[in-house]
């Protein structure tokens, strides 16, 4: 049940992020090329992106890897199917990953750096 409604949520992220681009939020430009700003900062520790950042990289290596749960050489449909499925659930992640990081980016450069005086 709650692998369906995680599925179900990177559906709607990826359905949502692909509206909003031609609704005046980010377009799909300007997310990618905050990917790498992404990756960045949550390697530096400054975005709290660690988790999440990771299990995206772990779905890009399954889908890359030639190492299968389902081989496409001995179940042709079913092999692709998994397949499928991480890729739709990877692009709402990245998507709604980036769209909250981009208004990450935006908060923190509202804030002034400095020290508080008591």
């Amino acid at each position: 049940m709650a692998k369906t409604l995680r599925r179900a949520s990177a559906f709607g992220a990826l359905a949502k992020a692909l509206v909003s681009g031609a609704r005046g939020g980010p377009s799909l430009g300007k997310r990618m090329a905050a990917l790498p700003r992404m990756l960045k900062a949550t390697a530096r520790g400054e975005y709290d992106g660690g988790m999440r950042v990771i299990m995206m990289t772990a779905a890009t290596a399954y889908v890359i890897s030639p190492i299968d749960v389902i081989p496409e050489a001995a179940l042709f449909v079913f092999g692709l199917v998994d397949d499928a499925a991480m890729i739709a659930w990877l692009a709402g992640s990245v998507l709604s990953e980036t769209d909250r990081f981009l208004q990450w980016e935006k908060q923190r450069d509202a804030v002034l750096p400095g020290t508080v005086v008591p």
